[in-house]
């Protein structure tokens, strides 16, 4: 198995890292989308996310299905239910499944098992990429780059957080519930706004301009790729630490107040910037509240709100021909406002 980077040690990417920690944390959050250059460790900070994650119980079945939300099953645990056999939960990692640019829709949602019709005459599902990221993380390097039938796809399986497979003789149904993470290059096309706007936060990664920190980068990635397993041990204890914080702050979340002026600073700030609907403010209020667990706090305040903002609220903001500043800094521009009134 392919050793992952360390995700303690990245250093020079603090948004993207507290980004993808806040979806581990509320998954709830709706995903994660890094856009920014070339080779500033978008695709190493997912992959390293894996190794950090707290396990999960899952039942013993394709789809890992939650023993403790029976009302989510899949077909296969119903059946148990039914027939009152005891659900067997076994400690599972927690799937982050990567979603490349050439998989084929069959590839993506599942389709009949060709050798099992052959050779016994059976019809039998073979699940995809949706199945094996459900209660996970489904990544997408170059998003901007994936083919409009497939961003349909991902789209009605996002909002229903249920795969339909209506093909080849098949008709049946499965959770598909997952955290999409997204990374691109803008320059490569822009995202389609209807599966953008299904991200919760957007993290927008630049090539570090500090002289220290690029040397730090070169020289840790260097020495990882000359001895992963030692590289990877030294960071070990760091990487439990990270794991430890995001469990500590799972189980805290349900804990944090949100008091209603903080609510209504949210509202005042998406009011400000003129984002459509309301889908912002509720993800800034969850980001919010994920990172008051993570810092140990017990309610949601207004330096959460602010440091958050331009994460849940950047991508979410109409084009202004007259105004010439970056989305991210009319946001923080709105913030300063709001403060200061």
């Amino acid at each position: 198995m392919r050793i992952a980077f360390p995700f303690a040690a990245i250093v020079g990417q603090d948004q993207m890292k507290l980004a993808l920690s806040i979806a581990a944390v509320d998954p709830s959050i709706g995903g994660v989308l890094v856009f920014g250059d070339r080779g500033t460790g978008k695709s190493t900070a997912v992959r390293a996310l894996a190794a950090v994650l707290p396990q999960m119980a899952g039942a013993d079945c394709p789809y890992h299905c939650d023993p403790a939300r029976p009302d989510e099953a899949c077909e296969i645990c119903r059946s148990r239910q039914k027939g009152k056999r005891a659900q067997k939960a076994v400690a599972l990692p927690v799937p982050v499944v990567d979603l490349p640019l050439g998989a084929t829709e069959d590839r993506i949602v599942g389709s009949l098992d060709l050798e099992r019709a052959l050779s016994a005459g059976e019809k039998r599902f073979e699940p995809g990429l949706l199945a094996k990221a459900h209660r996970g993380f489904l990544y997408i390097d170059e998003i901007n780059l994936l083919e409009d039938h497939l961003v349909d796809l991902l789209l009605d399986v996002a909002a229903s957080g249920e795969n339909v497979v209506e093909r080849e003789g098949l008709s049946l149904r499965h959770p598909a519930r997952f955290v999409l993470i997204g990374s691109g290059n803008p320059e490569e096309g822009e995202l389609r706004p209807q599966l953008l706007d299904r991200f919760g936060l957007s993290v927008e990664v630049k090539t570090p301009t500090d002289l220290k920190t690029r040397i730090t980068v070169v020289k840790r990635r260097d020495a990882f790729e000359r001895d992963p397993a030692g590289f990877t041990a030294t960071y070990a204890a760091e990487n439990a630490a990270v794991r430890d914080a995001i469990l500590a702050a799972r189980n805290r979340l349900g804990g944090v107040a949100v008091p209603d002026e903080t609510l209504e600073k949210a509202a005042q700030l998406s009011i400000r910037l003129g984002t459509d609907g309301l889908r912002g403010e509720l993800t800034l209020m969850r980001a919010a509240r994920a990172l008051a667990a993570l810092q140990g706090d017990g309610a949601v305040l207004w330096p959460h709100l602010a440091s958050l903002a331009p994460l849940a609220l950047s991508h979410r903001l109409r084009r202004d021909p007259l105004d010439e500043a970056g989305s991210a800094t009319r946001v923080e521009r709105a913030v300063g406002e709001l403060e200061a009134a």
